[in-house]
């Protein structure tokens, strides 16, 4: 479903894979659940990376892996939250994962992370945070990450992006 509302964006620079995650680490302080993460990026673009930090900011000591293989992947957070981190990139058409995406979706206790997502467009809220990460000329590790978020996304956005400015790598 493409956005209806104003579609608002912040960019910035990770450097290398510690930045990138320290960036999710950041992020996940201000996530409360039912929020929707979209990452995007080619294959090795550091969308694991990004949620490794994540789980770790949430309190989780559960060890993240790209859910590749497996579909999807739920990791246990403090204060009764989960993750569940879903990527599509072997898949031609989602089947039942889309119910399961479904679940995740309207559940107030997940925080759902997609990869790949091309396929479940049409499942996906308007209401959700799009993160692109691109990599920056040749340094491997370096990556310019774009947040696409609606207006009620703002307050989240607004305090990474401060915070970000206070420890940036």
């Amino acid at each position: 479903m493409p956005y209806m509302s104003t579609v608002m964006t912040w960019q910035t620079n990770s450097t290398d894979s510690a930045a990138t995650e320290q960036l999710g680490q950041l992020l996940a302080k201000h996530l409360s659940g039912g929020e929707v993460i979209e990452l995007r990026s080619d294959l090795g673009g550091g969308k694991t990376t990004f949620v490794r930090g994540l789980v770790q900011g949430l309190g989780s000591n559960d060890i993240v892996s790209s859910p590749t293989f497996t579909i999807n992947k739920i990791y246990k957070a403090k204060n009764g939250l989960e993750i569940h981190h879903f990527d599509f990139y072997r898949l031609n058409e989602p089947g039942i994962i889309a119910d399961q995406l479904a679940e995740s979706l309207n559940n107030p206790k997940v925080i759902t992370v997609i990869e790949w997502s091309d396929i479940v467009k049409d499942v996906l809220p308007e209401d959700r945070l799009a993160i692109e990460f691109k990599p920056v000329n040749l340094r491997e590790e370096e990556r310019q990450i774009t947040i696409s978020y609606p207006e009620s996304h703002t307050a989240i956005v607004k305090s990474v992006e401060n915070g970000w400015i206070e420890i940036k790598p």
